[in-house]
């Protein structure tokens, strides 16, 4: 995880330095290219005047440089600040021609400033706006920007996506090997009870050793289940909850009281039952583990028209509130064992097999936590 976040880092840094020193650049290009467009409004207002002088003189140029400009729009103010000239601007179709080239002409004024000069009948004020090309070269910064953002966006992605088929991969292969790596000592187990029950052995504890051979049958099968879809049915969760609570109530501590609150004693729900079963004990040994041997836990059911809530709460030591966001990623824990998968696998399970959600309701330092899993009708 933390390899992929420096990765993701690095690729972001590239898009930025890429984008920094292209804006520079087209900057720099644009300033030059301006300066250009000055001097060729410069030349043509001397072209202008040349032709605005009275006598003999050679205009040939003048007028030659005055036609073959194609691309600086220019507007002629007198020094009564009316518009005599105007040169590049396309008023055809236009249903207000003075209006549009009165526009042009604050555009033009808040662009640059006025070249002052002298012809014809006193002093002029000439207004020139950028051409087509600098404007394009403006723009395409822009441009360039929002394209290299879309593509980070669509490899960010495409990496999450390789990333969480990855994460799965891993998932499934380790709970399919988890599952057939138990298979065999399971089935010697299951001989040996056999064995035992046909001797006049302590009959109570075969029992209850016959119940936690049953278990670890159940978790093997929870495994095995894992990577495949497994069939919803519907069920009493209320009993299921019983159920639960009752088993791990034997195997908590004597000082923790682990209770369980509904409204009705009977809320059918489509859920796969020996998962379901892993998400709940998987919060209540967590519960567990931020006590001190002490203190409660309480689920609480509550019946809704197209949803179901699930509330463990325990008294524990809480969380964090800068880990709450985390302690659902695959590898965080905050225990000296453990591979930090249980969590995640909950949210796996509740989300993907349920298509519910889990999450922290709240946690207070000090006080305890609670876990809400939302299953739909």
């Amino acid at each position: 995880m933390r390899q992929y976040i420096n990765w993701k880092t690095y690729l972001i840094t590239v898009a930025l330095i890429i984008v920094t020193a292209t804006l520079y650049y087209t900057n720099q290009l644009a300033k030059k290219l301006s300066i250009e467009e000055k001097n060729r409004a410069e030349l043509l207002i001397k072209a202008l005047k040349e032709l605005n002088t009275e006598g003999e003189a050679d205009i040939s140029f003048a007028f030659e440089v005055v036609t073959n400009n194609k691309t600086t729009p220019l507007i002629i103010v007198t020094e009564g600040d009316s518009i005599s000239q105007y040169i590049n601007i396309d008023t055809v179709g236009a249903k207000d021609a003075k209006g549009l080239v009165e526009r042009k002409l604050e555009e033009f004024k808040d662009e640059h400033p006025p070249i002052v000069s002298h012809f014809g009948s006193g002093q002029n004020y000439i207004y020139y706006g950028d051409s087509y090309l600098l404007r394009q070269l403006r723009f395409f910064p822009y441009v360039q920007l929002t394209i290299i953002f879309l593509f980070l966006v669509v490899v960010l992605i495409t990496i999450s996506i390789a990333h969480r088929s990855i994460q799965n991969q891993v998932w499934v292969g380790l709970s399919k090997e988890t599952a057939h790596q138990m298979g065999t000592p399971l089935s010697s187990l299951v001989g040996w009870m056999e064995l035992l029950k046909d001797h006049e052995v302590n009959k109570e504890a075969v029992v209850e050793m016959q119940k936690d051979v049953d278990r670890l049958q159940l978790v093997a099968d929870r495994f095995s289940k894992v990577g495949s879809v497994p069939n919803l049915e519907e069920e009493n969760l209320v009993d299921r909850l019983r159920n639960m609570v009752d088993y791990m109530q034997k195997r908590a501590p004597s000082k923790v009281a682990i209770s369980l609150n509904s409204q009705t004693d009977y809320v059918p729900v489509n859920i796969s039952g020996p998962l379901l079963d892993w998400v709940v004990e998987n919060l209540m040994r967590n519960a567990l583990d931020s006590m001190d041997g002490k203190g409660s836990i309480t689920v609480t059911v509550q019946n809704h028209p197209q949803q179901v809530w699930i509330d463990i709460q325990d008294t524990g030591k809480g969380i964090p509130a800068h880990q709450v966001k985390k302690i659902f990623n695959p590898g965080f824990t905050t225990k000296k064992r453990g591979w930090g998968l249980g969590l995640s696998l909950a949210k796996r399970i509740v989300e993907k097999y349920h298509h519910g959600s889990i999450f922290v309701k709240h946690s207070e330092p000090g006080k305890g936590t609670t876990f809400r899993i939302i299953l739909r009708r």
